[in-house]
């Protein structure tokens, strides 16, 4: 409903400009250019043309307003600024006429003639024409609007003050009676001002319809003309891609004609090569039809080869397991229990003191004899020398290295191997040398590595052996001190207190033993042994006596569990190989030790004293061994047992002060040498 009105408005507005132009035409005010060119447009359209393509402005009655060329609003904004600068000129008026003195005479001779004034730039109904303006004065002449006023009376002419009072209020009535003509007058020039300005009003509303329908239809114009360009860009971009597919298409056209030459040149190249191939297929056919049958062939001798390497892996299996019988057999015929002696060299001062060794001879690798002079009681005599003849297993002289010595104790780590339990373990006086054979020094090298790693590096070795012939180990290390019949843990850096370590049994059907709270390392390589050697070794107990300034104050145990399976034959073996390097034995007279260090001695001779005692009774086959009277017993009862093979170790040295020690030692490896503890059974499953 507004775009109607919207519309009707904007007719009706059209339908007044016929007549507005006919009006221009006739007015002679008018330039007479805006006439051509108003006349111009008029046969070149028969539609009515804006106010804004005339020369002047007209109001709706016909009166013409002046020239201009600017918009309609424009002329609005000057019919404003008319009405306000009459409105000032009235003001300025009134105010000339208040400040005035008041007249000695009559106002009736001075009143003026109010007509109808009109304001400049307003037209009148009369004329038709830009009126004159009517002449106002701006003040009343004083002579006009002043009274005299005769001098002062006294006070008792009543009469003439009345008659004075009487004459200025006729003056004041004519000043009111001018001034309210004066007001009529400006209240009609107010309201012919007002009907222009309406009239004004209604013009720039119909103009700005106009100018509305004309916005709208140049927007739609703009819209169809944005629209048509769009569709032409469109038509265009859509021409280019057709041209450019065109062009695509020209191209695989020639492409694929240039690609089916090559296809059909191919073509006949390859119906050639098929041809060839075909003759060759034929050849290949025959010699594949040859190989077949040697495949056949191959396949009989195959299962054939099969066939004899199981039987060879049973032979070899077989051949092991005679080997292992074999080595058993000549480790027991060179017992069980085996001593091997071996005196260290000079070393240090000793040298200085000593320019050889006079009380110690070596007939063979088997014997070793002492020599002692004994004087007379009165001391004029001197009798010959006393020989005390010693026979063992294998006897080390100063010179024997340690690859030396190992090598006669590598047939005995072979049978850990092979189910059964070992044990090795080094006895002697303080100094004498036993941590440096089966440990090494403190700095170790290849030539200077004890039993113990050289033992782990053959079992390891020979592990990587034996897994080509089926057979899987697993290990199982521990390392303790035996200190004061007290046992403690040499893998662990910071034991933890009130932690007791007991001995105690697997099970009640099973011999084997463990230690309670005792750190079992898993190892699968000789370097993670290696590792934990040298871990024991910083924590073990040591401390300087007057006969060794580094003596060793406890027994060290190193004990590693194997266990070995071979699967195609179900077949386990398991065993424990005990190193053991042994305190060093001492007399307190000359080892001066007291306190803490007296303590130790006694606990260490003690428990030599029932090693010896615990090997004596196996020998002698009674039936009370006493293996709990020590500890270190309690622990290596299955390795001292008949059931297992054991070398000791007797360490000697060379020093002529140490002889009553050198002597005790030797006669009590002697002891042990003769002891026969029967035979040792695998632990084979």
């Amino acid at each position: 409903m507004a775009g109607r009105s919207d519309d009707d408005k904007t007719v009706k507005a059209n339908s007044n400009l016929p007549m507005l132009k006919k009006r221009i035409l006739s007015d002679e005010n008018i330039p007479q250019s805006a006439v051509k060119r108003l006349r111009d447009n008029g046969a070149a359209s028969t539609r009515p043309k804006l106010a804004t393509d005339i020369a002047g402005v007209w109001s709706c009655d016909g009166v013409y307003v002046g020239k201009t060329t600017r918009r309609h609003s424009d002329r609005i904004k000057e019919h404003f600024q008319a009405i306000r600068k009459a409105k000032r000129s009235f003001e300025n008026i009134r105010l000339k006429i208040s400040s005035s003195p008041p007249a000695k005479r009559s106002l009736e001779n001075v009143r003026p003639k109010v007509t109808s004034a009109t304001v400049v730039g307003v037209p009148t109904k009369a004329t038709g024409r830009k009126p004159v303006p009517a002449v106002v004065p701006a003040t009343v002449s004083k002579t006009a609007l002043s009274v005299v006023v005769s001098k002062k009376r006294p006070g008792w002419d009543l009469k003439g003050q009345v008659a004075d009072m009487q004459e200025k209020v006729s003056v004041y009535k004519g000043k009111m009676h001018y001034l309210t003509e004066l007001n009529r007058s400006l209240q009609e020039e107010l309201e012919l001002v007002k009907s222009h300005l309406k009239n004004s009003k209604a013009e720039a509303f119909n103009a700005h319809q106009q100018i509305s329908a004309k916005d709208l239809e140049v927007k739609t114009l703009l819209a169809v003309q944005q629209d048509l360009n769009t569709e032409l860009q469109k038509s265009k971009t859509e021409l280019l891609n057709v041209k450019l597919d065109r062009d695509n298409f020209f191209n695989v056209c020639n492409t694929q004609k240039e690609d089916l030459d090559g296809l059909r040149a191919t073509k006949q190249n390859l119906s050639n090569l098929l041809e060839l191939k075909e003759g060759q297929i034929q050849v290949t056919e025959a010699n594949l039809s040859q190989a077949m049958h040697e495949l056949e062939q191959l396949r009989i001798q195959v299962a054939d080869l099969k066939a004899e390497t199981a039987r060879q892996a049973d032979e070899l299996c077989a051949q092991e397991m005679q080997r292992r019988k074999l080595h058993n057999i000549i480790q027991e015929l060179k017992g069980n229990i085996r001593v091997f002696c071996r005196v260290r060299p000079l070393i240090g001062v000793e040298k200085e003191k000593y320019e050889q060794i006079e009380h110690i001879s070596f007939q063979d690798d088997r014997s070793i004899i002492l020599y002692k002079v004994e004087e007379s009681h009165t001391g004029r005599e001197r009798k010959e020398a006393v020989k005390y003849h010693f026979d063992f297993d294998c006897v080390f002289q100063p010179t024997a290295t340690q690859e030396i010595i190992f090598e006669e104790l590598s047939l005995l780590v072979q049978s850990a191997l092979d189910g059964y339990h070992v044990c090795i373990f080094a006895y002697g006086q303080t100094g004498s040398g036993k941590t440096y054979t089966m440990e090494g020094p403190d700095i170790v090298t290849l030539d200077t590595m004890g039993m113990i790693p050289r033992a782990v590096g053959q079992i390891f070795k020979r592990v990587d052996e034996l897994k080509n012939k089926g057979w899987k180990y697993s290990f199982t290390a521990s390392f303790i001190e035996i200190y004061n019949e007290t046992i403690r843990d040499l893998l662990v850096s910071k034991p933890e207190k009130n932690v007791e370590y007991e001995i105690k049994r697997v099970s009640q059907t099973s011999e084997e033993l463990y230690v309670t709270n005792l750190k079992y390392k898993t190892v699968t390589s000789e370097e993670e042994v290696h590792r934990l050697l040298q871990i024991a070794r910083t924590n073990r107990s040591v401390a300087k006596t007057a006969i060794n300034d580094r003596s060793s104050r406890s027994h060290s145990v190193f004990q590693l569990k194997i266990a070995g399976r071979h699967e195609d034959r179900d077949l386990n073996a398991s065993s424990v190989l005990s190193l053991v390097d042994l305190a060093g034995s001492e007399r307190l007279d000359k080892s001066l030790s007291t306190g803490e260090r007296l303590r130790e001695a006694q606990a260490i001779n003690t428990s030599l004293s029932t090693l010896g005692l615990v090997i004596t009774s196996i020998s002698n086959k009674e039936s009370h061994i006493p293996f709990r009277n020590s500890k270190l017993t309690y622990l290596l009862q299955n390795s001292l047992g008949g059931n297992s093979k054991t070398l000791m170790f007797v360490n000697i040295s060379p020093c002529e002060e140490n002889f009553s020690e050198s002597l005790n030692s030797l006669r009590f490896a002697s002891k042990v040498n003769e002891c026969v503890i029967g035979t040792a059974h695998a632990n084979r499953r």
